[in-house]
């Protein structure tokens, strides 16, 4: 990215990108920066987590022993954690390509 500015999404535009949804055109220099960054490797798994939050909170409400949802929360986390570190590239060329970018090679 040059040296201009780069806006950024407000906050619901960031959990809608978060859950998966595409961003508008004027993002897009953000879009690139946030997923070829240094660090985006870490904002991929912060995305997984807002992405199992819904999960976990739904298991947290079920009528269970606290262990088991306890036990239950933790498999979903790193399940989804473990997908996100496993599959981070081919997920930031997906996001990428959605965004009409090209992903780096």
């Amino acid at each position: 990215v040059d040296n201009r500015r780069v806006s950024r999404p407000s906050a619901l535009q960031w959990l809608r990108y978060a859950l998966g949804g595409r961003l508008p055109a004027p993002l897009h220099d953000w879009v690139r920066h946030d997923l070829t960054d240094a660090d985006w490797r870490w904002r991929q798994l912060l995305r997984v987590l807002v992405q199992a939050a819904l999960p976990v909170v739904v298991i947290a409400l079920l009528p269970a022993p606290v262990g088991l949802r306890a036990l239950t929360a933790a498999l979903v986390l790193i399940g989804a954690l473990s997908v996100g570190v496993a599959y981070g590239d081919e997920l930031r060329a997906r996001r990428l390509r959605q965004h009409h970018l090209d992903p780096p090679s």
